[in-house]
């Protein structure tokens, strides 16, 4: 199959910057009209994101420091893959017990997306964890400051919907979920 008139061929690629979490890659590419440049972007293996539902309803956020933006951060569980989770179910769940002390009886796939594919080759998988019960304490990485904060659907809803909630992971899921009727089976 001949290769898309739009794609870029990759001459050479190299690590810029290497940090826990992430790496910055450097390529050198040609573009379709024959011009040599460079492009660099964020790469970072694939990530979970939870929209966790206890038995009552609630949606299980959490309240977390984000350095980046210099604020408390209203959201949901979300965190990378790791070399040894058999799977990206094995991750979320992980994830969500890690985050919140909580575990999810069953988990659903609802969407997969690169959120930043100009600048990044991230992959980001949304699950909805169903009937989701305190089971533990919160096992934190040493870079996390997270608070657990049960949430009814509807208010939450009602937050994303005045603003007030800026994560984008947490707005793309449950506008997910609420535009696409998953809510129905809740």
């Amino acid at each position: 199959m001949p290769a898309d008139p739009l794609a870029w061929e990759t001459v050479d690629r190299q690590v810029a910057y290497t940090c826990p979490g992430f790496d910055i890659v450097n390529e050198s590419v040609r573009l379709p009209d024959g011009t040599d440049t460079e492009f660099d972007y964020l790469s970072e293996p694939a990530s979970v994101c939870l929209l966790p539902f206890t038995p009552d309803g609630d949606v299980v956020c959490i309240t977390e420091w984000r350095q980046a933006v210099s604020r408390v951060n209203y959201g949901l569980p979300v965190g990378g893959t790791e070399p040894e989770d058999d799977d990206l179910e094995t991750a979320a769940r992980r994830e969500l017990a890690e985050e919140t002390g909580y575990e999810a009886d069953r988990l659903e796939p609802l969407v997969t997306v690169e959120p930043a594919n100009g600048i990044a080759d991230s992959v980001l998988h949304f699950f909805v964890a169903r009937d989701c019960r305190p089971t533990a304490e919160q096992e934190l990485d040493y870079n996390e400051s997270i608070r657990v904060d049960p949430t009814p659907l509807d208010e939450l809803v009602d937050a994303i919907a005045a603003g007030e909630v800026r994560d984008g992971r947490a707005v793309l899921a449950v506008s997910y979920y609420e535009l696409f009727g998953a809510g129905e089976s809740a």
